[in-house]
Parts: C-alpha cells; sequence; structure tokens
C-alpha cells in the first residue's frame, strides 16, 4: 500500500517511524510519504490561509496551494482515494478500516483552521475520489491527529504487519463485539486472581468465556453495538447470555 499525507505540519508524523509502522516501512509492506503543503506556495510568508468570503471568524485554506500539491502528488494515470479529515465527514470505524486496507494508494489532506476551501475538495472529485471522514462528534485543531488514527487502524490490518495475525480475530469491534478482559501472570497480584477457567487448559470453556465477556461487556458499555449483530449470529448460550443482563434478542436492540 502506498499513503501520502499532506499537512502544514509534517512533523505531526514523526510516530509513523516508530513501532509496527516503520516496521512495515522497511520492509516495504507500506510506502509512506508526508508532504509539506508550504512547499506549494509562492509567496515570501508562505502563506496557506485567507479570511472567509462572506465574513466571519477563523481563516479557511486557499485553494491554490492545496491545487498544486494534488497535481503534483496525483501525476499519473492512477489516482489515489484522498481522505479528509472532518467533523462534517462519515464516522470512522472498523469496517471502513478493513475497506481501505484494500485499496492500493491512500492520501490524506490534513485541514486546518476553520477548514479547507470548499473547491479543494470539489475540483479533486473529478480526477479521484473523495471521503470526508470523521473520527467522533468533536472538533479537533486540525486534521493531523485524525490521520494518525486512521493510518494505524488501516495499516495494522494489512498482511504482515502485525507478528501474529490471529490477534486480529478476537479485539475489539472486528465482530460486533468489544474484546473480553485479558489477564496475564501473575496468577495473584495484590488478592486479585486470574479468573480459574484462564488457568484451566480447557480450551472450549476458555472460548466459552471469552464470548460470554464480549457479550456481557458490549450489553455494559455500548449496547448500541448490539444492534447491529443479526440474531442468526447468536448461539443459546449466547442468548441467555444476554437475557441474564436484560436483553432480549430479537426484541430490544438486537437486529432482526
Amino acid at each position: 500500500m502506498r499513503i501520502d499525507v499532506v499537512s502544514v505540519f509534517p512533523e505531526y508524523f514523526a510516530p509513523l517511524d516508530l513501532s509496527l509502522i516503520a516496521r512495515a516501512r522497511q520492509r516495504d509492506l507500506l510506502s509512506l510519504h508526508v508532504h509539506d503543503l508550504r512547499k506549494y506556495t509562492h509567496d515570501v510568508h508562505r502563506t496557506v490561509d485567507d479570511a472567509p468570503c462572506g465574513g466571519g471568524a477563523g481563516m479557511i485554506m486557499k485553494p491554490e496551494p492545496w491545487g498544486e500539491a494534488l497535481d503534483d502528488i496525483t501525476a499519473g494515470q492512477q489516482k489515489p482515494h484522498l481522505l479528509v479529515p472532518s467533523p462534517a465527514g462519515v464516522p470512522f470505524t472498523q469496517e471502513m478500516a478493513e475497506s481501505l486496507a484494500a485499496e492500493p494508494w491512500l492520501m490524506f489532506a490534513c485541514g486546518r483552521y476553520e477548514g479547507m476551501d470548499q473547491r479543494i475538495l470539489d475540483e479533486a472529485a473529478t480526477t479521484m475520489r473523495v471521503t470526508e471522514v470523521s473520527l467522533g462528534d468533536y472538533v479537533l485543531f486540525g486534521g493531523e491527529v485524525a490521520v494518525l488514527a486512521i493510518i494505524e487502524a488501516t495499516t495494522r490490518l494489512l498482511p504482515g504487519v502485525l507478528g501474529n495475525a490471529d490477534s486480529l480475530r478476537e479485539e475489539s469491534h472486528n465482530n460486533g463485539l468489544l474484546e473480553a478482559p485479558a489477564y496475564t501472570k501473575p496468577a495473584v497480584w495484590r488478592d486479585r486472581e486470574v479468573p480459574d477457567v484462564l488457568l484451566s487448559g480447557h480450551h472450549a470453556r476458555i472460548r466459552r468465556w471469552r464470548r460470554d465477556q464480549a457479550l456481557l461487556r458490549t450489553a455494559q458499555r455500548r449496547p448500541d453495538l448490539l444492534a447491529h449483530i443479526p440474531e442468526d449470529d447468536l448461539d443459546r448460550s449466547d442468548r441467555e447470555v444476554l437475557r441474564g443482563v436484560g436483553v432480549e434478542p430479537g426484541a430490544r436492540g438486537m437486529a432482526e
């Protein structure tokens, strides 16, 4: 996969030189490039923003630098999928991360100030797919933090990036549920014990316990997620667990 990021603060992306993402880059599993938007300005102040037309608070990112940047980076026949973090965007989810991980080329445009001139996105959409995406119902200083989160959530799904691919199967949101609690040694710490079933060596019982805990945790913390799980995906034990906390499959909070 190739990823390009355009920002007025390229230093924000130093974490991409660390940990598993850095290793993936070293192993050529990921080609990642960060571009300074100010490189595409032509005045002494390297200006990337101006006052909003029609008045109002704050400043708006100018179209000229963005136009030059996008034209330069995407020159050629193949075009990337351009993602633009925005509070007005579609919610970013694990499902979207999985979809993005299957694409060959992603590009991120990091907005700042009060946002980007709408013509930047409209013009880009004439040659490439453009998606505005939101991490949640809140506002950040700019798109850089959101881009870091999206890149990490997406690239960890690429084949070979994680040392143990099995770890993807049981983690939160992968199967519509939150992940069960995890434990390690020692068996007793400050009078708190690891659940006996996890020390039993009985793999079927351990799988059942983890499934039950995932259902309980989801019902308690994120009952909204249960609405997306088809009733046919629940076995008899699943239904009993949910009924025990007042959730009736097919009647309350579950997808028919």
